[in-house]
């Protein structure tokens, strides 16, 4: 039973932040160490420094011959079974580097060339040149070590849905990047059938890690022995009819091997295959999975939009009903604008909580309209405020948002009514706004939140919302506010 069900949400994955888990299996999907280090916010930056500082400890300890203390820190990398995620099949078992012996993985960093010319600097890097390490295994590894990151995660989620917390549950092992050392604290967490389970945000997760030993071989080093050979003329060279001259592969692999040691020994004194290969990972990631590659993954019927533009019709106009409203556009909007605005918070607080937010999200978006306001304007969060009111949309409504921007919180925000009998005048006060450089707020009327389901729906659901047209009618209702 998934969490969505387990805890009465109502709600299927489009509609929720995290990864729906079953609680007794796992989820063929991994945590990629490259996203991690894609993301924009705060808290994906703590995670990736936790990654990097970890394994940059590790490496120091065997290089420094302080052999107890790296075995230590990878003992501690044995997944528990909280997070769900994975190749496992049956019930969750994990596959991190501590269920292999400590020693296993210590003695085969030591004994690489990799670790010991210092090739080997990120925890994906392993799985490229290590044996006995796996795509599997890094993604394990890494929800250990953010597991402070993640309990964090777990509980504004679990606050955010109504998920109850229990109090002076063991934290497990976590990682103190400060003392280097693994902790452990009591801390708040939720318990399925009594068993504790940790939430991942669904735009971390992928189908694969980003790094693939067979892809790096086959497409970086033997393409570099090609060359080699065929500008040293080695006996390797053939050549085709027009005069071109050829080496197959696989006559390279019969000479060099395609070990991971093989792989090794050919990089060495050809770094520069390495470093590019990294660096295209890095300036290409792979992108988060789209609602509808979620949707395949878990085996569930894609969105029903018709059900949700019915919902949002159905709901009577007036305060009494504000709350069934905030959380019909919490869904809409969730589901909507996925991966680009993430980590929702519901009422959220500002000025020690003399101010309120209905809902504030990050904007981690990489391309396409909210990345395009990335580069010329402060959006770090993205505010929306939601009213509905059968009257109209005046001044103090107007104020109430503009009044949450700040330069470091953001200065853009989303004002979601139902109806205006004066659509033009709105719009001037929202322009008046933005030219009084008090941020800017895009007026929204359930007719134009049909419209964007719509651009949606247009738009090919596999591309995660990557594309620049995906959201035409923000833009245009932008260009008015500055223009």
């Amino acid at each position: 039973m998934k969490i969505s069900e387990k805890f009465n949400l109502g709600l299927t994955q489009a509609y929720i932040d995290f990864v729906d888990i079953d609680t007794e299996t796992d989820l063929e999907v991994f945590i990629d160490p490259t996203a991690l280090r894609d993301l924009e916010s705060q808290w994906g930056h703590a995670c990736a420094s936790l990654v990097q500082q970890y394994f940059s400890t590790v490496l120091d300890y065997i290089k420094n011959n302080e052999h107890d203390k790296a075995k230590a820190l990878l003992s501690n990398l044995k997944e528990r079974n909280e997070f769900h995620i994975g190749y496992s099949s049956g019930r969750s078992r994990g596959s991190g580097f501590g269920n292999k012996s400590a020693d296993l993985i210590w003695d085969a960093l030591c004994n690489s060339k990799a670790a010991t010319t210092g090739l080997l600097k990120d925890i994906e890097d392993s799985c490229l040149l290590i044996e006995g390490i796996g795509r599997d295994m890094i993604s394990d590894a890494v929800c250990n070590i953010i597991r402070p990151k993640l309990i964090e995660y777990t509980q504004d989620m679990c606050r955010y849905y109504g998920i109850p917390l229990y109090p002076n549950i063991n934290s497990g092992p976590i990682w103190n990047d400060r003392t280097k050392k693994w902790e452990s604290h009591f801390v708040e967490l939720p318990l399925a059938d009594g068993h504790v389970f940790l939430l991942i945000p669904k735009n971390i997760v992928r189908r694969k890690i980003s790094y693939d030993f067979n892809e790096y071989y086959y497409h970086y080093i033997l393409e570099e022995l090609r060359v080699e050979h065929i500008r040293k003329q080695s006996s390797l060279v053939y050549f085709l009819k027009n005069g071109a001259p050829r080496v197959d592969k696989k006559d390279l692999i019969k000479e060099y091997g395609q070990t991971k040691k093989s792989g090794i020994e050919q990089t060495l004194g050809r770094e520069h295959i390495f470093e590019k290969y990294k660096s295209d990972k890095e300036n290409l990631p792979k992108p988060p999975l789209s609602n509808e590659q979620l949707a395949e993954v878990q085996n569930l019927p894609e969105i029903d939009w018709d059900i949700l533009i019915s919902e949002l019709q159905a709901i009577p106009k007036g305060s009494e009903h504000a709350d069934a409203y905030e959380k019909t556009i919490e869904k809409i909007l969730t589901a909507l604008f996925y991966p680009n605005l993430t980590y929702p918070e519901k009422q959220y607080k500002l000025h020690e909580g003399r101010k309120r937010v209905d809902i504030v999200f990050n904007n981690e978006s990489k391309s396409g309209f909210f990345h395009w306001l990335t580069l010329h304007y402060p959006c770090s969060f993205i505010f929306v405020e939601c009213k509905n009111y059968s009257n109209k949309i005046a001044n103090p409504e107007i104020d109430q948002l503009s009044g949450r921007f700040s330069p470091n919180r953001g200065k853009v925000g989303l004002l979601i009514y139902r109806e205006s009998d004066n659509q033009n005048l709105l719009e001037s006060r929202c322009r008046d706004t933005a030219q009084d450089q008090r941020g800017f707020m895009i007026a929204l009327s359930d007719a134009d939140i049909i419209s964007l389901i719509e651009d949606y729906r247009k738009a090919s659901p596999y591309n995660s919302g990557i594309e620049r047209n995906r959201y035409p009618l923000l833009q245009k209702k932008f260009n008015k506010l500055i223009n």
